[in-house]
């Protein structure tokens, strides 16, 4: 309502040039009237929504559980005998692919991938998402020369020396055909880009995993890397919202001693990313203790309040992988199911951990601490995105 009332007082205000300041102006305003207006403003309905809506109701308690799960896998090449049952028995909703899957010939992959994803789509009736970590550079689960990417920080070097249109150029072009090759190995997610610009903060652990120190650049690059493996096919998940601190949070913790307007700044380049077409977002496991006490990926304040509500983000919230140092040492299998409670969408497991995340969450379902809706909310998102994506029939 205050957004439209706004709009009103523009829209006379603008009319009256005559007028020196906006205290000359009363305006009155029939509230009736103008929910009137409202009635009469057509309502877009996106059949997908509708779709996924219908398909995330329709699932059973196991099903539902299984598809907020983010898993590895053992094997390489083919799945060992007991990795069939396992994923039989507990269908995750995606499959994150390491190194020791692919460090093999590009037939070996895609004969994996393909193995995975049609015996997970036969139990659960939707096939899941096959994502890897290759933001390029010193992250690379290939082999070299497969899909190669520079450092994120080789194009911040770019932008001094050449300029900045010159950089994105390569980026995008980069990006894309790395993008048309890890998609024709059936792999359709990317934990990339990182649209964390360096600061004091977070400059011992990304290092030239940024694209540098400028926060519009980093907005750009993101965009560019983001946009060009969209557009084949490959759905990115940006991270590490809110954002990093200190030394790798795998094995030290990650605490921001800031206050909301300095957090405001440094997540520009996310909320640039929300604005133009950002479907996937990774929360860390970073504290801000003026903020919240818990740290993002179990905060209902940063997944829903900031992310959802004031950003207005209505993709999917992937939490990072709770077994880090920077998590603070919980028990990973409650953390996970605390994590979707607080707002998150996909929760991260290895291989040998997916049977007690799976039993965790159902415990939760069944004792109602996790609400069934918020349940069906997540796997919502996660399907209305395999819809847009073309990967369900």
């Amino acid at each position: 309502m205050r957004v439209i009332l706004l709009i009103l007082f523009i829209t006379f205000f603008s009319s009256c040039t005559k007028l020196e300041s906006a205290e000359q102006v009363s305006v009155e305003v029939n509230e009736a009237e103008v929910e009137a207006v409202i009635d009469e403003i057509p309502v877009i309905i996106d059949p997908l929504r509708i779709r996924s809506a219908e398909i995330a109701a329709s699932m059973d308690d196991r099903l539902l559980a299984s598809h907020v799960i983010i898993s590895g896998i053992d094997g390489r090449g083919s799945l060992p005998a007991y990795m069939i049952q396992i994923l039989k028995n507990y269908p995750p909703g995606g499959v994150m692919l390491f190194n020791y899957n692919l460090n093999t010939s590009n037939e070996e992959i895609k004969k994996l991938i393909t193995e995975t994803s049609v015996l997970i789509k036969n139990e659960s009736g939707i096939p899941p998402f096959m994502a890897v970590d290759h933001e390029g550079g010193t992250v690379n689960r290939f082999f070299q020369g497969v899909a190669d990417i520079p450092n994120a920080s080789y194009y911040w070097d770019i932008s001094q020396t050449e300029g900045r249109d010159t950089a994105l150029s390569r980026l995008e072009i980069t990006s894309r055909n790395a993008a048309e090759v890890i998609n024709g190995l059936g792999i359709n997610m990317n934990f990339a880009p990182i649209a964390e610009y360096l600061m004091d903060d977070n400059r011992i652990f990304l290092r030239y995993r940024s694209y540098g120190p400028d926060p519009f650049f980093t907005y750009q690059a993101s965009s560019a890397f983001m946009r060009s493996m969209q557009q084949e096919g490959v759905l990115c998940v940006v991270k590490h919202f809110p954002g990093s601190a200190g030394h790798d949070p795998h094995y030290s913790t990650s605490v921001m001693n800031i206050n909301r307007d300095e957090l405001d700044s440094i997540i520009f380049p996310f909320i640039m990313l929300i604005n133009n077409g950002a479907r996937a977002i990774m929360a860390a496991h970073t504290a801000i203790p003026s903020i919240d006490n818990k740290i993002a990926s179990l905060s209902s304040i940063f997944m829903q309040d900031i992310l959802r509500s004031e950003l207005g983000f209505e993709g999917i919230i992937i939490s990072d992988d709770f077994i880090m140092e920077a998590a603070g040492g919980l028990n990973h299998f409650q953390a996970a199911v605390n994590s979707i409670i607080a707002g998150s969408d996909m929760i991260l497991v290895w291989p040998g951990d997916l049977a007690r995340t799976h039993a965790a969450v159902l415990s939760a379902l069944n004792e109602g601490r996790l609400p069934r809706e918020r349940l069906i909310d997540a796997v919502q998102k996660i399907i209305y995105e395999k819809l847009r994506m073309g990967l369900m029939d």
